[in-house]
């Protein structure tokens, strides 16, 4: 099942016209203008303009339930409109809360409040009454609020251990990007760290030590520490950087290993890059999906989850998959209908949801749900070309 070759993808570039009809059209750099989303209507029930609510203000398709949301709720960022949509696993969306334009990365504290990266700023989330209690607006200065893959304004989002601190990775159309510091308590921004172009995730060590934004146009990580807020540039790039800007073969998203802090990063289904961040040391370690991965997350012991959105030439990759990854290295891979972007693993690490809402064309409002016993996988609608997912 291994297919770990072609080291003739370091030549793939996002060329004019060949690519076009390509199911993705790449991840390279676009203009950073305003791009129209498909599906992107609000919900009923939801502001049909798309403008925020004031702070502590929202706008809900379904009351809350009461108690709070049922364990294994989980909640996804909706790209396409303005809204985070609550979705029952077994039966669907229960209700959406307005935070903002383009919501992307989710983060979940142990409080129940959520933290969502929109174009305009912050959300803070009340999961328990499905209240939006603020929006955190940003210090770096990210021009005119629009949609699309290319949108300025945050992007990956991660809470630090005990709470206190949210970083988020915004995005600056054109140029680099910066890690925003966010008390939670006093709901404001406090540092700002310049990183590298279009931050896609940002992770935390376990000690909280450590803040990891991946680069996605700089082909790097930056590693910032969280005390000193000193910013370092790790370059991961297991093909090399040949066709900068155009290159397909970019990181997109990474998941921090519990056993050890390192730093794994998933590329094109045949490469895991394996990266130290204390020294900067990267290996490259095999994989089998042969396809292009985006998202990524671990369990507490250390199994990985890779979303396969799909591939850069049909006549030679793979399709759309999620990868399953044993901490030894051994692989199952389960085939999927339509690119994905993101994913989330259940409490008890049997079943997984995948996000249909992807960052390029071709993505779908919905999620897969995916059974890691048995490899059934559901397809469930819910969202508004939903991104970010977490398990409530």
């Amino acid at each position: 099942m291994t297919r770990y070759r072609r080291a003739s993808r370091s030549a793939r570039v996002l060329l004019p016209g060949a690519v076009a009809v390509v199911l993705l059209a790449g991840c390279a750099q676009g203009s950073g203008g305003a791009a129209s989303a498909a599906g992107s209507a609000s919900p009923a029930g939801v502001s049909p303009t798309g403008a925020p609510p004031t702070a502590g203000s929202s706008v809900t398709v379904a009351p809350a339930p009461t108690g709070g949301p049922a364990p294994g709720t989980l909640l996804v960022a909706d790209f396409g409109s303005d809204t985070v949509t609550f979705v029952d696993p077994a039966r669907g969306a229960t209700g959406s809360v307005v935070v903002g334009t383009a919501p992307y990365g989710l983060a979940l504290g142990k409080d129940g409040r959520a933290w969502v990266a929109t174009a305009e700023g912050v959300a803070v989330v009340d999961t328990a009454t499905r209240r939006r209690l603020a929006l955190v607006p940003y210090e770096t200065d990210t021009g005119p609020v629009t949609t699309g893959e290319y949108r300025g304004g945050g992007m990956g989002i991660a809470l630090a251990p005990d709470g206190r601190r949210v970083y988020v990775g915004v995005n600056v159309p054109g140029g680099n990007g910066s890690l925003e510091v966010i008390d939670t308590a006093a709901l404001r921004v406090t540092d700002t760290v310049p990183v590298g172009r279009r931050p896609f995730d940002v992770d935390v060590s376990r000690d909280g030590a450590e803040v990891y934004a991946t680069n996605h146009d700089s082909f790097d990580v930056t590693v910032v520490a969280a005390g000193t807020l000193e910013p370092r540039r790790v370059e991961v790039a297991p093909y090399g950087t040949e066709g900068g800007l155009g290159s397909w073969l970019k990181p997109h998203y990474t998941a921090v290993r519990p056993s050890d802090g390192k730093l794994l990063l998933p590329f094109e289904g045949e490469r895991l890059a394996v990266v130290d961040p204390r020294t900067g040391r990267t290996t490259v370690e095999p994989m089998t999906a042969d396809t292009h991965q985006h998202g990524a997350a671990v369990t507490a012991d250390g199994t990985l989850l890779v979303v396969g959105t799909g591939p850069i030439n049909p006549d030679e990759d793979e399709g759309p998959s999620l990868t399953v990854r044993a901490p030894g290295g051994a692989e199952r891979v389960y085939p999927l209908e339509g690119p994905h972007e993101d994913v989330a693993v259940s409490d008890d690490g049997r079943t997984a949801y995948v996000t249909g809402g992807f960052t390029r064309d071709g993505y779908w409002d919905g999620l897969s749900v995916v059974d890691l016993d048995t490899g059934d996988v559901r397809r469930l609608a819910a969202g508004s070309r939903p991104l970010g997912v977490v398990v409530l």
